[in-house]
């Protein structure tokens, strides 16, 4: 941020110029008559004055010509010298002017270059046509030492300039990444929740189809029947309808006083969700395997777990033509193994008309659970199985081991 002297400066640069050309003019008079020792000069004051006054006016143009600027005063100064007057810092003020606008425009070795020379230029002639009364030191070491000055006064400011430059750019770079971050965390959750919808809208319409299917197929014959599947339907519209809500409701403010309270599902439902696909006429079988204990995982990787079950199930009810699936939960030291299997339709001779099991990678079934698997460090395959049906298998690390390999490992279609 700019401040008020800076922009002051950059409003008024012209202005800022020529009062700055004018007050070296005006002390140019008085260096113009400045001797050694007091004593008479042997030139007059006025051709001093007139090659100063020649160098205060190119001195307007030292921001966007400092090079040219340099060399304009710097044979100003020169002729000064030769004609024999005492270089003092009134006479070397538009030199030391300029020299610190090339010191501060252009780089270090330009400025030190041109610094050099024109201190060679002005103490070899001070040397040959400068007073002889006037001691060495001042016609060397003096005007070496006014020259250097402005000369590391401009580079370090030029430093200076550069290093605020570029911490306002890594701030605002910084700035930058902070919202590019947070658009991304906001499309990851838009996407989670898109997920969400999707498992919960897909689960819930696809068993409410079955049941409505069924009761319609055993209306006229077995009424009571009928009836009963209207009410299991009524209570699947019911929970899709909360499930909704809850889904819809992580996009609320955590003040709000309507936010769900309700805990996300994990495999702990998983009895309510097989006995709501019994009732739509799946026959669903649940079992764990044993190669070790039960043991908990982490809520993201329930909830990822229960959705994948979930969907895979929901798929087979709208693909797999069968009434059965089975359900195998495997625990490891590391990781927990979900496999999800149907029968199939049976061999096509048989059921010609049985609706083929979706390809490994179609679908955003598949894809959401395989993007679900991912996001908690784990990997998901699918596909035909070689005795007929399809399979989904699911890995998902436990708790142990999601801090050590946290990256998921790619899928492969079995």
């Amino acid at each position: 941020m700019l401040t008020t002297w800076q922009t002051y400066q950059r409003d008024h640069a012209r202005s800022i110029d020529a009062a700055l050309a004018l007050l070296l003019f005006g002390l140019s008079f008085s260096g113009s008559t400045i001797t050694f020792q007091g004593g008479a000069s042997s030139v007059p004051w006025w051709p001093a004055v007139l090659l100063t006054g020649v160098s205060c006016a190119a001195l307007l143009w030292r921001r966007d010509h400092p090079r040219t600027v340099v060399a304009v005063v710097t044979g100003c100064a020169v002729g000064v010298a030769a004609l024999g007057y005492l270089l003092t810092v009134l006479l070397l003020g538009p030199v030391m002017v300029g020299l610190f606008a090339l010191a501060f425009r252009t780089d270090r070795r330009t400025a030190n270059t041109y610094t050099l020379v024109t201190i060679g230029l002005l103490v070899v002639t001070a040397m040959a046509a400068g007073p002889a009364a006037e001691p060495l030191v001042l016609k060397t070491i003096a005007p070496a030492a006014w020259l250097l000055l402005p000369t590391s006064l401009g580079t370090v400011a030029r430093m200076r300039s550069e290093y605020l430059e570029a911490a306002q750019t890594r701030a605002e770079q910084a700035e930058r990444t902070r919202e590019e971050l947070a658009r991304h965390r906001v499309a990851e959750e838009r996407m989670r929740i898109a997920r969400e919808l999707h498992d919960v809208v897909a689960h819930h319409l696809a068993l409410a189809n079955a049941q409505a299917g069924t009761a319609a197929h055993v209306v006229r014959n077995r009424p009571d029947q009928a009836q009963q599947m209207l009410a299991e339907l009524s209570a699947t519209t019911s929970s899709a309808l909360r499930e909704l809500k809850a889904a819809v409701g992580l996009l609320r403010q955590t003040d709000d006083p309507e936010a769900p309270l309700e805990p996300a599902p994990g495999l702990a439902r998983l009895p309510d969700l097989v006995a709501a696909l019994s009732a739509a006429g799946l026959d669903v079988t649940v079992t764990v395997a044993d190669g070790g204990p039960p043991r908990a995982l982490s809520p993201g990787a329930d909830l990822t777990a229960y959705r994948i079950v979930q969907e895979a199930l929901t798929n087979v009810t709208k693909h797999a033509g069968t009434k059965e699936a089975r359900v195998e939960l495997a625990y490891s030291h590391e990781w927990l193994s979900i496999a999800v299997t149907d029968q199939g339709a049976g061999p096509p001779a048989r059921r010609p008309s049985a609706p083929a099991a979706p390809a490994p990678d179609s679908g955003f079934g598949l894809i959401g659970m395989r993007e679900r698997a991912h996001s908690v460090g784990g990997r998901l395959r699918t596909g035909p199985r070689p005795d007929g049906g399809f399979q989904v298998l699911a890995e998902l690390p436990l708790p142990s081991r999601a801090p050590k390999d946290p990256s998921p490992k790619e899928d492969t279609a079995s």
